[in-house]
């Protein structure tokens, strides 16, 4: 079977954030995503869980998109927009998909 070449791209970024983040991606021309809560981590700050909080103020979520290589730049540049004010992580990394026409 035949794969075609894509990036994925993971941003962990706090929850109030996600509507901010997921319309910068819309601008930026990026057509699906994943959205999924983050239950925990530890990072420069220290270990911490979203157990125990009562809104989804203090929480984080992670978004994940798949998309064309020549369609990273321009993700990248409007993730960072937001991103760059606010705590978040962003990674990039090659993968390979089934169905090319969906990305």
């Amino acid at each position: 079977m035949q794969t075609h070449r894509a990036k994925r791209v993971e941003i962990t970024i706090e929850s109030v954030m996600q509507s901010r983040l997921t319309d910068a991606l819309s601008k930026a021309g990026v057509t699906g995503y994943t959205v999924l809560p983050v239950l925990g981590g530890s990072g420069r700050s220290g270990a911490w869980s979203r157990s125990g909080q009562v809104s989804r103020a203090s929480g984080m979520v992670q978004v994940v998109c798949i998309i064309r290589p020549e369609r990273l730049d321009d993700l990248l540049e409007g993730a960072f927009a937001v991103v760059e004010r606010h705590i978040g992580v962003v990674s990039v990394s090659d993968c390979d998909v089934l169905r090319a026409e969906r990305f």
